[in-house]
């Protein structure tokens, strides 16, 4: 039967695994371990974490270290720091020796839950870490915009003999990527093939198109993605069009979505990008006809929305959505907070509006994104809390970055979001990333 489970729930069939975990009418830890690690495997991670506490009830089971890895696992997904402070918790309660499996596990739960000095702190105490406790450890300090730290750490790993592998590689240079060090990157990049005997893989080339074009080195990208000696994939070249648009080469731009288009015609990432790209330069003529394009093409923009998760309650916030509870009072609140910015030098960013639209009109469309949203109901109805944790769907706009940074010293708060590629912490008027993401 606990094979069963774990063959359904290789297979994701859910549901017969729970079919046949139900039916039992003897269970072992195996059964509850195999069940936990089913629903995780396949994104199910509040389910996860509710039959775990189900065990604890029920079962007079002691998780053992394989359990515990799952329910890390899950935390770690939805990035519940509060949980991932109990979760550890009951690590210790559990006498369970910080192996390096588990202590790896927690260094990344606490970097996805946004904690920089608890994951840092597990490290210190680890007994004993290998190459992936490492690069756990590096790939945390990246994320977290402390891309000399993370160098530091690859150094010292390297001094004590452990021999780096393709996925330190990536974290190294994706440390080097969102602190813009391209002398570093470029060293570390080299090093991968003549230092260290390891061909560099599509990946490493992709993170060195990241860091150029971050850099605002769009064109010398361009040339390193002709270059490849691998063919470019159509992350690689969505990337370098993201570069193209961040730093307003339209033309450039306009030579890489030919190059997407010819590999994925139908992302709505593209188009949208590329619309931006015309709006920052005031082209709404263009701008109006990539998205006539996507409605001919039945193409669709991914809404934003972004989470909170207080005290094991979950809110969610989409971007100009009016259903959430309180949403007048948390709207008008929004809006009195962006007009009291005003006095403090805040300008709202409209280059990524859909129209060529009266100004007024331009700022009501970004006034409303979720992460906005999601702070000012966080300000209107947990007032004590000094730090707000929001996770996001998207990257950060530049407008919200801008508002996060105005709020984060006028209100005395620090606010960290988690968004799709990295984390912000904002706190009296500056972000972690140094305005480089």
């Amino acid at each position: 039967m606990n094979g069963l489970i774990s063959f359904y729930g290789g297979l994701k069939y859910v549901e017969f695994a729970r079919q046949v975990f139900d039916e039992m009418t003897v269970k072992d830890l195996i059964s509850w371990s195999s069940m936990i690690s089913c629903l995780n495997n396949n994104g199910l991670w509040y389910e996860a974490l509710c039959l775990f506490k189900q065990m604890q009830i029920v079962g007079n089971f002691k998780a053992d270290e394989v359990t515990m890895l799952s329910v890390i696992s899950a935390v770690s997904s939805l990035g519940a720091l509060e949980l991932g402070r109990w979760i550890d918790g009951f690590v210790r309660r559990s006498d369970l020796k910080l192996t390096v499996p588990l202590g790896t596990a927690l260094i990344d739960m606490y970097s996805r839950c946004g904690s920089v000095d608890d994951f840092i702190r597990i490290f210190d105490e680890m007994p004993e870490r290998n190459v992936l406790t490492w690069t756990a450890l590096i790939n945390g300090l990246a994320v977290h915009g402390r891309g000399r730290e993370a160098l530091r750490a690859f150094d010292e790993m390297k001094e004590l003999g452990l021999q780096p592998d393709d996925i330190t590689f990536r974290a190294v240079l994706v440390a080097c990527s969102h602190g813009g060090l391209v002398v570093d990157g470029w060293r570390v990049f080299d090093s991968i093939k003549n230092e260290h005997n390891i061909e560099p893989m599509l990946e490493h080339y992709g993170c060195m198109v990241d860091l150029l074009g971050r850099a605002g080195l769009v064109n010398e990208a361009f040339e390193f993605v002709e270059k490849m000696p691998i063919n470019p994939n159509v992350v690689i070249w969505r990337t370098l069009l993201g570069a193209c648009v961040s730093h307003k080469n339209v033309d450039l731009a306009e030579k890489v979505r030919e190059r997407i288009y010819e590999l994925d015609p139908s992302h709505d990432g593209d188009y949208v990008l590329l619309s931006n790209a015309y709006g920052g330069i005031g082209k709404w003529v263009e701008k109006a006809v990539v998205r006539t394009s996507m409605r001919e093409k039945r193409i669709s923009k991914e809404p934003g929305y972004s989470y909170l998760n207080v005290d094991g309650v979950i809110h969610e916030f989409v971007s100009g959505d009016n259903s959430l509870p309180k949403s007048d009072e948390t709207k008008d609140f929004l809006v009195s907070i962006i007009r009291s910015l005003s006095d403090e030098g805040y300008i709202p960013c409209t280059s990524s509006v859909l129209h060529d639209i009266e100004d007024e009109e331009k700022e009501y469309s970004v006034s409303y994104h979720s992460e906005k949203l999601a702070f000012a109901f966080a300000l209107l109805n947990y007032k004590d809390r000094k730090t707000i944790r929001i996770m996001k769907n998207l990257r950060i706009c530049r407008d919200c970055h801008c508002f996060m940074k105005h709020v984060s010293h006028k209100f005395n708060r620090e606010i960290i979001i988690r968004d799709r590629n990295r984390f912000h912490h904002f706190s009296d008027g500056s972000c972690s990333c140094q305005d480089y993401w």
